[in-house]
């Protein structure tokens, strides 16, 4: 490491805030205003979207907390180590300590990069029996090694511009998503499908027979001719995942089989979990195999309750989430998809009335959902498998940009690259 390098802690970089919840009785508190940033609401990306916002009001009850833009958020309860950048004025809950960086001495991106690099370190300093924890005080303490501001620059400039591309991925991937469901809404909830008003058929080949009767269901009105069904009856597949015995470390370690747990479900695809098993484990435990295609959902935990992840291998997930296939005779994997999505706030509905804000498989399975006929089923899916495709195939470059960009991360923030011999 070069001589310039210095020593630091964290509560050097800038100022340490620990975040707060406002009362929820207070609803006031509570509208549009403020991002209000939750570990939930951080996934893979350096910003994030936070569910809930503070009021004005809110922002008044702690405004000592304000986060300025470019502020870093560490989760440092229960998940340790997720982290985001603020894009705007932002608040937290208590569950994250942020760094309000000193952007005279230091660069909040790789202030950011810096902080990612130290995520183990972070979990293994996480006290506590049952939840891991990191106070304000052990956090603020945590050393750092940190060069020169224009090197800061430098390092911040080379990991962000794989940051951005992933980034731009991700917004054509959502205006893809967006586009899907639109489509979806369109013809299975407002009954806008082709032929519905008689001017052409499903397949698109003739009329169709005149404007869609409604006729009285469990759902509401529907088309004549639909039907509704519990989701048991959709699906060839419905069961939950487990999870094998942490004390049997043959089923662990060098495992080569994917095993998901519901925090890694985004609605998206799934190319590769953070922990796997191995095959011994998969002959001897409870652990369920998926093959590709299969959906995970899941049951616990609201609001992480009804997202979802399509497995691209056969690959194994814990008992807090369903893996579904669906009944091919009836609807394709497809749109059982976004039928899925349609029951989220349904199952989120379900989950907040109880004690352990979670979900059964019986609920899920007895759940009713709107079945139109096999025709308009294949017609959806030949405008939608093309963007699925298109996604996928993004996903799959972000995952490899993800992939570059860790392995130079530590090289770069170890001083094991050389910037200035190279720039010479």
């Amino acid at each position: 490491m070069a001589s310039d390098w210095q020593m630091m802690t964290v509560a050097d970089l800038g100022r340490v805030v620990t975040g707060k919840t406002p009362p929820t009785a207070k609803s006031y508190f509570y509208g549009e205003g403020y991002p209000f940033i939750t570990p939930t609401d951080i996934g893979s990306y350096r910003y994030c979207e936070p569910a809930r916002q503070l009021s004005e009001e809110g922002r008044k009850s702690q405004r000592n907390l304000l986060l300025p833009v470019n502020s870093v958020c560490v989760t440092c309860i229960a998940s340790v180590g997720k982290m985001c950048i603020t894009d705007r004025p932002s608040f937290t809950n208590q569950q994250i300590n942020s760094v309000i960086v000193d952007n005279t001495r230091h660069d909040p991106f790789f202030t950011f990069y810096l902080l990612q690099s130290r995520v183990e370190h972070l979990k293994s300093i996480a006290g506590g029996a049952a939840t891991p924890i990191i106070n304000k005080t052990a956090f603020s303490e945590i050393e750092v090694s940190v060069p020169p501001l224009p090197m800061q620059r430098r390092i911040a400039g080379m990991l962000s511009a794989y940051d951005e591309l992933m980034e731009n991925s991700q917004r054509r991937i959502r205006i893809l998503e967006a586009m899907a469901r639109a489509l979806y809404r369109e013809w299975f909830v407002h009954f806008r499908f082709p032929g519905h008003d008689g001017n052409s058929s499903p397949s698109g080949r003739g009329k169709g027979e005149g404007r869609t009767q409604l006729v009285t269901s469990p759902l509401g009105d529907i088309p004549k001719g639909w039907e509704v069904k519990p989701l048991s009856a959709l699906c060839s597949r419905m069961e939950s995942g487990g999870t094998p015995k942490r004390k049997s470390p043959e089923y662990w370690v060098d495992g080569s089989i994917d095993w998901f747990k519901t925090g890694e479900l985004w609605d998206g695809f799934l190319f590769g979990s953070e922990e796997k098993i191995t095959e011994l484990c998969q002959r001897e435990s409870n652990a369920r195999i998926f093959e590709p295609g299969t959906i995970l959902m899941a049951i616990y935990g609201s609001p992480t309750v009804g997202r979802l992840g399509i497995v691209t291998r056969p690959s194994s997930c814990n008992q807090a989430a369903l893996g579904l296939v669906a009944d091919k005779k009836q609807i394709s994997q497809t749109f059982l998809y976004f039928v899925l999505l349609s029951l989220r706030d349904h199952f989120n509905g379900l989950a907040q009335g109880a004690a352990q804000q979670n979900i059964s498989k019986e609920k899920v399975a007895n759940a009713l959902a709107l079945v139109p006929p096999p025709e308009l089923v294949a017609a959806f899916d030949r405008l939608a498998e093309p963007t699925f495709g298109q996604i996928q195939t993004l996903q799959r470059q972000v995952q490899n940009l993800r992939r570059t960009r860790d392995l130079l991360l530590p090289r770069l923030l170890s001083g094991q690259v050389e910037l200035e011999k190279e720039a010479a």
